[in-house]
């Protein structure tokens, strides 16, 4: 069985309870096979990113098994507004930045028997992006507040922002820290970085934070809420208690940009 979200984001919680720590969360746009039953509870795999987590039952609509593998095989344009209005001839949805838009042809996305109208913008996946699009599509969540599992601007996680600015250039990341790291090609040295690196942070053996180098001493990550802070071989340089807070293990170039 699978599934395909229709509202504007929907929790993944470890556990199935609604009191359960919340790992991620689906967007609008966003299909997943569904894995196991529980009273009102369904466990899912993403189809984007392959993460496993618990939704209620009652927050999605059925996709069939053909729709599903036909959805695999697109890539999809993305909503870029922070907040836009999804319309179809019964509700409105207000859709959030990095919204999957399937099918869509330039006004309206289609997924099971509804049709939505989509207004404002879009990036889609023929184009080509470069630093600058890059650099102000990460600035499009500055402030926005730090929520372990969180992939929007009304709450966002380290992991989280990385794959949502990727996601908007058409790059995949996998959804957490440590498994990003194990994504790209590495650079040593801050010296040799370039805007849109990968930089990831932690202790001993444990990747716990990653964020997006803007230049070879700026960086821009979520810790507390979406900032950007100065960055050198140690690691980050806290501008505003003047410490550092993260310990600097290794830069990643995912794609030249």
């Amino acid at each position: 069985m699978y599934g395909i979200c229709d509202i504007a984001c929907v929790p993944m919680r470890r556990e199935p309870n609604h009191r359960s720590e919340q790992v991620s969360e689906l967007l609008f746009g966003d299909s997943f096979e569904i894995l196991e039953t529980q009273s009102d509870w369904i466990k899912i795999k993403c189809s984007y990113d392959d993460y496993e987590g618990w939704i209620a039952n009652s927050l999605f609509t059925a996709y069939s098994a053909t729709e599903y593998k036909l959805d695999l095989k697109k890539k999809h344009a993305c909503s870029y507004d922070l907040v836009q209005p999804a319309t179809s001839k019964t509700r409105q949805i207000p859709i959030l930045i990095g919204s999957t838009l399937p099918n869509y042809d330039g006004m309206i996305v289609k997924f099971g028997k509804e049709k939505f109208t989509v207004n404002g913008r879009v990036t889609h996946p023929k184009n080509k992006y470069d630093v600058a699009f890059l650099q102000k599509t990460a600035k499009q969540y500055l402030h926005a507040p730090y929520r372990w599992g969180g992939k929007t601007p009304f709450g966002i996680d380290c992991s989280g922002f990385t794959q949502m600015v990727f996601k908007l250039m058409n790059v995949r990341l996998q959804r957490d820290a440590y498994q990003q790291a194990t994504q790209g090609k590495f650079i040593t040295f801050v010296n040799h970085t370039k805007a849109g690196d990968l930089a990831f942070f932690g202790e001993n053996d444990a990747i716990t934070h990653v964020g997006i180098l803007l230049d070879e001493e700026k960086i821009i990550h979520a810790s507390g809420k979406v900032r950007i802070d100065k960055i050198d071989q140690n690691g980050i340089f806290n501008v505003e208690t003047k410490k550092y807070s993260h310990k600097l293990r290794f830069f990643k170039r995912i794609k030249n940009i």
